[in-house]
């Protein structure tokens, strides 16, 4: 008689296990591919409906409505206009366990989208007032159908699982479209933690996934720092007003804030540290005069800061008001600056990633890959701050184009390989079967 060494044990009493049909957990993944392949049709058909009808943050009611009545005829427990538009739905396994949350946010962007697709938008809404195009261009229609199809394929297997699903439909990711930013403002992820979202069933872990460019059906992420940190910032120089044929008469605020938006750029080469966080400081926008012979009295600029780490962020912040406040003092003007936090760096949990890193890599057959740091904020970043968070990235590049040429998110040539939307919604359903089952 043959023996085996010692560590072939495990595998063959594992492989004899599964040829048995005894491992549980394997079989509901199998469950999962086949669901989530029947339901790929009507996940796509609801991508493409949400995406003709994309709606603004804060104002996302008729996709709430779509999500609400879909998570009811499933038969799950439902709560609508938290945070004013979201939608949370619970789903309770057979057995007492543990509790997953998952998130998609729904909210579009102030975007035109061009012709060409048979299911383009040509919404428009109120953005702060102003009527603008509004258009799905980061991929929140494909977050938000995925989650519904996820749903669906769970509830599907409800006397199977262990413990609790939380799906979480969140609004206004992208930032308010009725609110504007300050310091006493919230909106999104961080509303629905202020009303409460975690306070009664408050989760284990919770997932989020993320279409992006990149090879199709491809899910890579990253462990530590995976989103930047986003503070918005102001900055008001202020001058003295005169004839622009005498500007020695007067102090420019135009060519001092040229000086400003120069000087402030060597507080990332010279002051932040950079061995510890990329950082980003970019001015968006500048708006000063009335007329080409007059020096105005005012400029005004907005811009964004990025950042990786808390200490970094402070310091950035501190001394690009140094900066701005003495360049302006420099040239007789005075600015007044201020800088308000928005988002949060995303944290991704070490452990939990290593812990669901071989179910994901089931889920894509393999197909996944190390995630690079985006200059991108997300306010998922509130929820991991709660509980244990994972943040992915899904490539919805279609085969045979080169991801870095494609068009980013944002701009509105964003082209989504709905053949990737499958794998997301398996991913999700795998994970969620995995950790739930405690990887059993």
């Amino acid at each position: 008689m043959t023996f085996l060494p010692k560590p072939f044990y495990p595998a063959l009493l594992a492989g004899l296990l599964l040829s048995l049909g005894v491992n549980a957990n394997t079989q509901l993944e199998q469950q999962v591919r086949k669901d989530a392949a029947a339901i790929e049709p009507q996940l796509i058909e609801w991508r493409r409906d949400i995406h003709q009808h994309p709606e603004l943050g804060e104002q996302e009611t008729r996709t709430a409505k779509l999500v609400a009545d879909h998570l009811k005829s499933l038969g799950l427990e439902v709560t609508t206009d938290i945070a004013r538009t979201g939608v949370v739905g619970i789903l309770k396994g057979a057995k007492a366990g543990r509790t997953v949350a998952l998130r998609a946010d729904m909210d579009a962007l102030p975007i035109k989208e061009p012709a060409g697709l048979p299911f383009a938008s040509q919404a428009r809404g109120d953005y702060h007032g102003t009527e603008v195009d509004v258009m799905h261009a980061c991929g929140h229609d494909a977050h938000t159908a995925m989650l519904m199809a996820t749903a669906s394929v769970l509830a599907g297997m409800k006397d199977q699982l262990e413990g609790t699903v939380m799906f979480i439909f969140q609004p206004a990711e992208e930032g308010s479209s009725l609110v504007q930013p300050g310091p006493d403002a919230s909106w999104g992820a961080k509303k629905m933690l202020e009303e409460g979202l975690f306070e009664s069933l408050k989760p284990d872990a919770i997932f989020a996934l993320h279409v992006m460019p990149g090879p199709s059906g491809q899910i890579s992420w990253r462990t530590g720092a995976t989103t930047a940190a986003s503070d918005m910032l102001n900055i008001r120089v202020t001058g003295s007003q005169g004839h622009g044929g005498m500007p020695w008469n007067t102090v420019d605020p135009i060519v001092t804030s040229a000086q400003v938006i120069n000087g402030i750029q060597t507080v990332v080469s010279r002051k932040a540290n950079l061995t510890l966080s990329p950082t980003v400081i970019t001015i968006g926008t500048i708006n000063g005069g009335s007329g080409p012979n007059i020096v105005p009295e005012t400029v005004e600029m907005s811009g964004t800061i990025r950042t990786y780490d808390e200490g970094v962020r402070a310091q950035v912040g501190d001394d690009l008001k140094l900066s701005a406040q003495k360049i302006a003092e420099s040239a007789g003007a005075t600015a007044q600056v201020s800088v308000e936090p928005m988002y949060s760096t995303t944290i991704n949990d070490a452990e939990l990633a290593e812990r669901m890193a071989p179910a994901i890599e089931r889920a894509a057959d393999g197909k996944v890959g190390t995630a690079e740091l985006p200059g991108a904020a997300e306010d998922f970043s509130f929820f991991a701050q709660q509980v244990p968070g994972l943040y992915m990235f899904l490539g919805i590049t279609p085969e045979g184009q080169d991801p870095a040429n494609s068009a980013p998110n944002h701009n509105p040539e964003f082209f989504v390989d709905e053949s990737a939307l499958v794998v997301g919604t398996r991913a999700m359903s795998t994970m969620v079967v995995d950790f739930l089952s405690g990887g059993n």
